[in-house]
């Protein structure tokens, strides 16, 4: 299994997963013309893009379903509501032979991947996280978390790699120029993760399995990269796990072939927190 961030903040959020022969998208908030440039840029094919899961239907993760509808033969996964919600907000009609429907809590077979929509705490009609499964290893992406709940916590354990949201910096945030409305809704648990709240679901979610995770969705106005890396690296430090920070404007490719554990320990150097 292949992953790569081709982008991730408040401006556009794309992530993709690969097995060399299918390639699915999470998300699609940045333009047709991006998607393309940041998978050739990896050397990625954009052929092999078979279908989009959406998280919620917020800008920044559907911007560009328009254009991929006229441009692509994609087909999109979405929860019912969430497809009503692009519906509403986009003015596109969305043929039911490119819907895959799914439910939160209901795993799908795709393409000899299983793919799991689960539950998230989030303002948006009904929010979801995927947790992605193939050939023994499993990958989730978890971004637009108000908080970790109990199931979201159950469904980041036993990961190969996590990629997590890391959105603020509490104080930056608070002593930000953003007005309160919006603070208090950040701030919520309907929100968005803080760096210490990422920290501390990597805490309890951590195995010797967990190779890889990329902290995600960084706002570029109440956080700062090195304030995410630091928070999570606290947690991570002597632990056999890569740690990388995604961003708006470079992709990110990752693979994601699970390290072998001796004696319980991840022995990859190059993947060690230090």
């Amino acid at each position: 299994m292949r992953y790569a961030s081709l982008a991730s903040g408040s401006k556009g959020n794309c992530h993709a997963f690969s097995d060399g022969e299918s390639t699915l998208l999470v998300d699609v908030g940045i333009s047709f013309l991006q998607i393309r440039r940041r998978l050739e840029a990896l050397d990625w094919d954009l052929e092999q893009v078979r279908a989009v899961a959406i998280t919620h239907e917020h800008s920044d993760h559907i911007a560009a379903i328009p254009v991929l509808l006229k441009r692509t033969d994609w087909k999109f996964m979405a929860t019912e509501e969430t497809m009503a919600a692009i519906l509403s907000i986009q003015d596109v009609d969305i043929p039911a032979s490119r819907w895959i429907p799914l439910r939160a809590g209901h795993a799908l077979d795709w393409e000899g991947w299983r793919v799991l929509p689960f539950a998230i705490p989030h303002d948006a009609a009904d929010p979801v996280g995927y947790r992605l499964e193939l050939g023994g290893h499993s990958a989730a992406v978890v971004t637009d978390l108000g908080h970790p709940t109990a199931l979201v916590l159950d469904h980041c354990s036993g990961l190969d790699h996590l990629t997590l949201e890391s959105n603020h910096d509490v104080q930056m945030l608070r002593e930000g120029s953003y007005p309160p409305p919006l603070k208090a809704r950040i701030l919520s648990r309907v929100g968005h993760l803080s760096n210490e709240a990422a920290a501390g679901l990597l805490d309890r979610v951590w195995s010797p399995r967990l190779a890889s995770v990329v902290l995600a969705h960084l706002s570029e106005q109440n956080n700062e990269p090195e304030l995410a890396r630091f928070a999570a690296t606290e947690v991570l430090r002597h632990r056999a796990t890569r740690l990388v920070v995604a961003t708006q404007g470079t992709p990110l490719p990752l693979s994601l072939e699970p390290s072998v554990p001796r004696d319980g320990i991840m022995m990859d150097v190059e993947m060690r927190i230090e």
